[in-house]
């Protein structure tokens, strides 16, 4: 069995950023409607207005984001954002000590720190490319996961720990300090100079952005593909816990262990997807998450005849072994299909097909007000099948190998 490669110095400190920054996004988010609701006495159509303020950036500063990463340092970029988000849950913690915190503050805070989030979640892939080689790409990328699904899996269980053990003041404060030391991590980072983006109308670059990717054969039904099975994720989750313990029988308790198994099945695919890579083809890996996708939700409806809590939770799994390997694999399509100049602006396209959540998450209560938890759990399926076809279909699942990296020379339509 050959060595994990060795992966650059540089890019190394980029990771354990991640791994830091990552964290403390996951331990806020935990954090905050923890301490809405105990600290601050607010009923739960606040806490959704809360929820809408903590998602709001990725819609709004997704794109700006995205030409901010083209036309300035990377790496100061997402330093300056990182030092955003410390900065503001700084804030909150001297609001808490002041006993001045209310929910409008702790929601203008809130969005503040999410800025940092969409920031770094932009730059983060568009540097990435200028710190390793081409055939680095897959295992960065692996890497740079398996920090995300770690901070995932384990964040939101840490943040609500630290509320209750110590308080909501040594939550907020631990993550301001997780995202300090991914401040310095970045600051340590030689980023190669790039050529000086030529100053235009910022729509037009926004158009030469969109423009690549809604042209380019093997980006336009990558980003297609996503934006479905967002929608077909988020139409299942929004019916899965009432569901789950009406159909399948399970307590709070047995729903939250069925759910860890997404995080499992993530931490997984993230630990094997360099191998994957090295060892099949590179199309199918792509396919691989739309598939392994598809099937988790063939599994789940398969729920309403057998009534399984272990199906459930492989379809849990299975939906975070596959969907893994398809971040990594699409990831390092991008960045190698992707004139450097340009990798702020379509990785920020990336970041906006997330706006199929809340059309799936609406489809659900629609659907499951109208006719049942089970009508979701079917549509849910047809649409998994549609994003597999999808993908299927395209010349991104028939690649043989990764493609060459390009260079700022290759031409963009508009």
């Amino acid at each position: 069995m050959s060595n994990p490669p060795r992966l650059p110095d540089t890019f190394n400190r980029l990771a354990w950023s991640n791994l830091a920054a990552q964290s403390a996004e996951q331990i806020a988010l935990a954090a905050a409607p923890i301490v809405a609701v105990l600290t601050l006495g607010v009923a739960e159509g606040q806490t959704g207005l809360l929820q809408t303020a903590l998602t709001l950036p990725f819609v709004l500063f997704a794109i700006p984001a995205g030409l901010l990463a083209d036309r300035i340092s990377r790496r100061a970029l997402m330093a300056g954002a990182e030092a955003l988000r410390a900065a503001a849950l700084a804030a909150i913690v001297l609001l808490l000590a002041l006993g001045a915190l209310n929910l409008p503050l702790l929601a203008l805070l809130g969005f503040a720190a999410v800025c940092g989030t969409v920031v770094y979640s932009v730059a983060a892939p568009a540097l990435v490319p200028s710190l390793v080689s081409s055939d680095l790409l897959p295992a960065a990328n692996a890497r740079i996961e398996l920090a995300r699904t770690i901070a995932f899996a384990s964040g939101p269980a840490l943040g609500g720990a630290l509320v209750g053990w110590w308080g909501a003041s040594l939550a907020f404060g631990f993550a301001a300090a997780l995202s300090a030391i991914a401040v310095v991590l970045l600051s340590g980072i030689y980023e190669p100079a790039r050529t000086p983006a030529p100053r235009r109308h910022p729509f037009q670059d926004i158009r030469e952005g969109a423009a690549f990717v809604f042209h380019h054969p093997l980006l336009r039904p990558v980003f297609i593909t996503q934006f479905i099975f967002n929608t077909g994720w988020f139409l299942q989750i929004a019916v899965f816990v009432p569901y789950a313990v009406r159909h399948l029988g399970l307590t709070a308790a047995g729903v939250g262990t069925v759910l860890t198994m997404y995080g499992v099945g993530m931490v997984i695919g993230a630990l094997l997807a360099t191998r994957v890579m090295q060892r099949v083809a590179f199309g199918t890996v792509v396919g691989l998450g739309p598939v392994t996708g598809f099937a988790a939700s063939l599994v789940m409806a398969l729920t309403v005849l057998v009534p399984s809590p272990w199906l459930a939770a492989l379809s849990f799994f299975l939906l975070g072994v596959g969907p893994i390997l398809w971040v990594i694999s699409t990831t390092t399509l991008r960045q190698s299909v992707t004139p450097p100049r340009l990798l702020g602006r379509v990785s920020a396209i990336n970041i906006m097909s997330y706006g199929a959540r809340p059309l799936g998450s609406a489809l659900g209560a629609i659907v499951g007000g109208l006719w049942s938890a089970e009508a979701c759990l079917y549509l849910a399926a047809a649409v998994f099948g549609m994003q597999a076809l999808v993908i299927l279909l395209s010349p991104a699942a028939s690649l043989d190998r990764q493609p060459d990296m390009v260079g700022d020379e290759v031409a963009v339509r508009c």
